[in-house]
């Protein structure tokens, strides 16, 4: 099990605040677990998820309430990321603010590298 380093990715106030609120609802031990996967319309896209396991090479990211881990594969795409949480007219949804993405789409939850 790995703690995360300051590069691995920025978790916002608000980021933290919302994940804090999701994971008090759940059972003890749950995390919040952000992913890339392969598809979406850009290439890659982000997944959150609710989780109640860690592997042992996971990436834990823990501030205030919110414990977000990130698989090792996820962590390459991530690194130097901001996970941020936005809530206007449009809606409300976790963001992922990505210096390596060269595109994305416009719901911005896929990307292109």
């Amino acid at each position: 099990m790995t703690d995360a380093t300051p590069s691995a990715l920025r978790v916002t106030e608000r980021a933290v605040r919302r994940i804090g609120e999701l994971l008090r609802g759940e059972d003890a031990g749950a995390l919040f677990r952000v992913s890339v996967e392969g598809g979406g319309c850009s290439g890659f896209q982000y997944k959150f998820e609710v989780d109640s396991a860690r592997a042992d090479d996971d990436i834990l990211i823990e501030r205030g309430d919110a414990r977000v881990v990130v698989d090792q594969v996820s962590v390459n795409y991530l690194a130097g990321s901001e996970l941020d949480f936005v809530d206007d007219l449009v809606g409300s949804s976790f963001r992922v603010i990505n210096p390596k993405a060269t595109a994305s789409c416009g719901c911005g939850t896929s990307f292109t590298i």
